[in-house]
C-alpha cells in the first residue's frame, strides 16, 4: 500500500500548521489535534481499501499465437464495486506492446472490455502471471497493487499466419505466391486419375480404346504426379544456424520454409515427417492429411538452436534407422568447407535408400561485402578473405553435386521458393 498524491498533500498542510506553531502563530493544540484527525481518517482510509475485494479478470487470447505478429489481447474486469483501476497485464518480457498501462472505472454488475495490443517476440511456450491492478482508496489517499487473474501459458508457433493465406489457394497458386517458378511436367505422371473427353493436343498414347469404343467417341485417361510418397524435412539446430537476417536467425528462417514445403507436401497428398538434430533433437514420423501439420508445429514451436556443433553423420545414422521407406529428405542447414567430408559421408549413407536435397544458407552480409567499395588496405583484405570464404563454400557444393546430391545455394529469405520449387521439380520427374 502506498500514500496517494491526496494524502501527501494533506501531510504537506500539516507540516505548514507545524511550522505555524513554531512560529508562535498558532496554538499546539491545532497541530495535535490536525495530526489526530488526519492518522484517524488515513488509518480509516487503509482499512477500507484493504477489505475492499479484487476484481475479477479473465484474459482472451488464443492459445496459440505466430510469431512477429500483433495480436489484440482483451482483459474482462468484474467487480462488486464502483471504483478506478489503473491495469498493467503481465505479458511476456520483452514483447513490444501498445495500450498498457490504462486507467479506467468500473461498474459492478457488468464486465468493463480493456483492449491492448502485443506482438509475440520469440517462439516457445510463454506465460502470462497475471494481471496487476491499482486500486484507490474510498477516499483516495492510497494506492495498493493486486494481481489478479489466473496466469496463462499461451504457445507461440512459427509464422504460420502464411499457411493460413496458402490454405485458401490451389496448390499451384501457392507456389507461385511463395515465389516457385514453375515449369511444365516432363512427360505423364504416374498416377491414373480419371478418364475424360479427347482433347487436342493429348497423346495418341493416352487414349483408352476400349473406353472410346464403348463411348463411341475419342476418351483420354489423365494422370498426376504420384500420391503417398515420403518427404522428411530434416532442419539443423546446431550453431550454424544461430546466424541471424532480416529479424529472423537461420534456424527461423528454415523452419518457416520447411512448414511451407511440408503444408505444401501434405496438400500434394504425400506423408510429411520432421526431424531436428544438431542441437535439440525432434522427429516426426511421415504422415498423411492436413492434421498432420498440427503435429509438425506442436513438434517444433519452441525449437532453438543450440551453440553446439551438428554432427552429420550420427545425423544420417539415426535417420536411416528412423526411416526405413524411401524418401525426399530436404536438409536445411550451412555449408562449410570443413564439413564437406563428413557431410558427404552422412548423404552416401542415406543416398542408398533415399533421394536427398541439401539446402545451405548464404550469409546475405557477406554478398554485401562482396559488392562494398574497397576504399583501403583493410576493406581489400576483407574482400579477398570473403571472397576465399565463398569460393571455398562453392567447392563444398560441388563436391555434393558430383555425388548426385541435389544442393540449394540460397539466402534464407529465398529459402521457401527454392524447396518448393525442387520438391515440385521431383514429383514432376518422378525422381522419388
Amino acid at each position: 500500500m502506498r500514500p496517494a498524491p491526496a494524502l501527501l498533500v494533506l501531510l504537506a498542510a500539516w507540516a505548514v500548521v507545524g511550522a505555524l506553531v513554531l512560529a508562535g502563530r498558532v496554538p499546539m493544540v491545532a497541530w495535535t489535534g490536525s495530526a489526530a484527525a488526519l492518522a484517524a481518517v488515513a488509518l480509516l482510509d487503509a482499512l477500507r481499501l484493504r477489505h475492499r475485494p479484487t476484481p475479477e479478470v479473465e484474459r482472451v487470447l488464443p492459445e496459440a499465437l505466430p510469431v512477429g505478429h500483433g495480436r489484440e489481447v482483451e482483459l474482462r474486469i468484474t467487480t462488486a464495486r464502483r471504483q478506478w483501476l489503473e491495469v498493467f497485464d503481465l505479458h511476456p518480457v520483452g514483447w513490444p506492446v501498445e495500450g498498457l498501462p490504462q486507467r479506467l472505472r468500473v461498474r459492478p454488475g457488468e464486465a468493463t472490455l480493456l483492449r491492448y495490443r502485443l506482438t509475440a517476440a520469440a517462439r516457445g511456450l510463454a506465460e502470462f502471471p497475471g494481471t496487476q491492478l491499482r486500486l484507490r482508496s474510498p477516499w483516495r489517499l492510497w494506492t495498493q497493487s493486486r494481481l489478479a487473474g489466473a496466469p496463462r501459458q499461451v504457445r507461440v508457433y512459427p509464422d504460420f499466419a502464411p499457411l493460413a493465406r496458402l490454405a485458401l489457394l490451389s496448390a499451384e497458386q501457392a507456389s507461385r505466391l511463395v515465389g516457385a517458378h514453375l515449369r511444365r511436367r516432363r512427360g505423364e505422371g504416374t498416377d491414373f486419375q480419371q478418364m475424360r473427353e479427347y482433347r487436342v493436343g493429348d497423346s495418341l498414347r493416352r487414349i483408352d480404346w476400349k473406353a472410346t469404343a464403348r463411348a463411341r467417341k475419342l476418351v483420354s485417361r489423365e494422370y498426376q504426379e504420384e500420391r503417398n510418397q515420403q518427404l522428411l524435412l530434416v532442419v539443423d539446430t546446431g550453431r550454424r544456424m544461430l546466424a541471424s537476417e532480416g529479424g529472423l536467425s537461420h534456424f527461423d528462417h528454415a523452419l518457416n520454409a520447411a512448414l511451407v514445403v511440408g503444408w505444401l507436401g501434405l496438400r500434394q497428398g504425400d506423408a510429411v515427417g520432421l526431424m531436428a538434430a544438431g542441437g535439440p533433437a525432434r522427429w516426426v514420423p511421415p504422415k498423411r492429411g492436413m492434421g498432420a501439420l498440427d503435429a509438425l508445429l506442436r513438434a517444433s514451436y519452441d525449437l532453438q538452436p543450440e551453440p553446439v556443433a551438428t554432427d552429420y553423420l550420427a545425423l544420417a545414422g539415426e535417420l536411416a534407422r528412423r526411416q526405413p521407406r524411401r524418401a525426399l529428405l530436404m536438409l536445411a542447414t550451412n555449408v562449410r568447407d570443413e564439413d564437406s567430408e563428413e557431410l558427404l559421408s552422412a548423404v552416401r549413407l542415406l543416398q542408398r535408400r533415399h533421394l536427398v536435397c541439401v539446402a545451405s544458407l548464404r550469409e546475405q552480409v557477406l554478398d554485401a561485402s562482396l559488392q562494398a567499395e574497397v576504399d583501403s588496405l583493410d576493406d581489400a583484405i576483407d574482400a579477398g578473405a570473403v571472397a576465399h570464404y565463398l569460393q571455398q563454400r562453392a567447392a563444398a557444393h560441388d563436391a555434393l553435386r558430383q555425388h548426385g546430391v541435389m544442393v540449394l545455394d540460397v539466402a534464407p529469405a529465398d529459402l521457401p521458393a527454392a524447396l518448393v520449387e525442387r520438391y515440385l521439380a521431383v514429383k514432376r520427374d518422378g525422381l522419388l
